[in-house]
């Protein structure tokens, strides 16, 4: 007899394709139930409804958004004063408290109206971020959850004193919260991306823990087959894509890419996205004498990204404090080879087979590491596709493909919803004790 169809309620902070990172998870988790014609709600906030709504025009039911209040707005432009570090510890972390209780009586009426039978909870990341999500009466599944990242100790004076005191007393005070807020602590599963993330997890948490990448890649997109046309020059381009922004490492990108232009004629590199840092990028590449081998493309949609690197050689990423790193799986699901930071999540992701780690362990090291790895990748076309193609492997496996991570989300939902049906033990009988 075939089992009944689950009833879903998928809830984040935001939900966007256009932003990609966090963002997109709920995007593509409620994307790829939906493909699988899974009964799944999505309850989001507001400020994303039109992409939503424009990304799914037949599931317009099954969308939810939160409204933005005065006080969101309220909130909002007070942390906009400050730096970014110290605003996601301040005024960030009480617009997600004030609009988890927006979106928990959304919850609670499509628990009552829809028959949802679990909650899925998929952003914010941080372990240590408090959730509203509880008392629901269905089980709630909170992850994946991945944090807990500081700079290496070469490049911690790239963090003020006063945003490391910040977050000091942030993490204190979200111990209290999580005590006041119990949705960590009473979900029946979480979902970690890693080790670290486990230990950094609210102290008393009684559910089930998974392991599972916070990281996944849309192989629809960045796998596509179509043909493009040859390229009919011979350079070597190298590619970034992402925020420019300060923690990103950028910078130090192109002070390496200098070496390796003065020694590689053919070589060139081109930097999608936009981000503050976009204006003293510029002027270091004309300090620096690169404006003709380095190209500043500003922001680009998915479908333009996957583009333009399917048309590279080799794609680098040198954050200093990158938790996850969907870009990296997203060039690797291309076939490029990789160059990264041997540090947070790319550790992670990357593999000696798939690219080349470059160790942070001084700012000097650090940019001779990352020239000496974009030489090595220009000179050896065969090493180059050799790292491709084990990339491209890698991400069709390990959870990485968003097919396989529904897959494996599915068998938890169903456990978890098929586990709250079973009566309760009696007091007094085995198993019934406190253990």
């Amino acid at each position: 007899m075939a089992s009944a169809p689950i009833k879903i309620c998928i809830v984040g902070q935001n939900a966007s394709y256009k932003y990609g990172g966090e963002a997109s998870l709920p995007w593509l988790c409620f994307k790829y139930l939906r493909e699988r014609g899974i009964d799944v709600h999505l309850v989001v906030h507001g400020r994303t409804k039109p992409e939503v709504l424009a990304g799914f025009p037949n599931d317009h039911d099954r969308l939810h958004f939160s409204p933005e209040t005065k006080l969101d707005r309220f909130l909002w432009r007070c942390g906009s004063f400050l730096p970014k570090k110290i605003d996601v510890q301040t005024f960030t972390a009480a617009r997600h408290i004030h609009n988890q209780r927006l979106q928990r009586k959304i919850v609670r009426q499509l628990i009552a109206d829809k028959g949802i039978q679990l909650v899925h909870e998929i952003n914010p990341v941080s372990p240590k971020q408090i959730s509203r999500m509880h008392g629901l009466g269905v089980p709630v599944i909170i992850g994946p959850l991945a944090g807990g990242m500081t700079y290496p100790r070469a490049f911690r004076d790239m963090e003020s004193r006063g945003s490391r005191a910040v977050e000091a007393v942030g993490r204190g005070l979200s111990r209290i919260l999580n005590r006041i807020y119990p949705g960590k602590r009473q979900a029946a599963a979480l979902i970690v991306a890693n080790e670290q993330s486990r230990q950094a997890l609210p102290s008393g948490v009684r559910g089930k823990i998974f392991e599972i990448p916070d990281v996944g890649v849309d192989l629809s997109v960045w796998n596509q087959l179509e043909t493009l046309p040859p390229r009919t020059d011979d350079k070597i381009r190298f590619v970034y894509l992402g925020r420019l922004t300060d923690w990103k490492g950028i910078k130090f990108l192109i002070s390496a890419f200098k070496t390796v232009a003065d020694r590689e004629p053919r070589a060139m590199l081109d930097i999608l996205g936009d981000g503050e840092e976009r204006q003293s990028l510029e002027n270091l590449t004309q300090q620096l004498n690169l404006t003709d081998r380095v190209t500043f493309a500003g922001w680009v949609s998915a479908a333009e990204g996957s583009r333009r690197m399917r048309q590279a050689d080799v794609f680098v990423l040198p954050s200093l404090r990158e938790v996850g790193g969907i870009v990296l799986l997203e060039a690797m699901a291309v076939g490029l080879p990789v160059i990264t930071t041997n540090w947070g999540g790319p550790a992670i992701h990357v593999t000696d087979a798939t690219g080349i780690r470059v160790p942070p362990t001084s700012r000097q090291d650090f940019i001779q590491g990352l020239a000496d790895a974009m030489l090595r990748l220009a000179n050896s076309p065969e090493l180059r596709h050799q790292m491709g193609q084990a990339g491209l492997q890698r991400v069709r496996t390990n959870l990485y493909d968003w097919n396989q991570k529904t897959d494996r989300l599915l068998e938890i939902y169903a456990d978890l919803i098929a586990e709250s049906r079973l009566p309760s033990p009696r007091p007094g009988t085995p198993g019934s004790g406190p253990g």
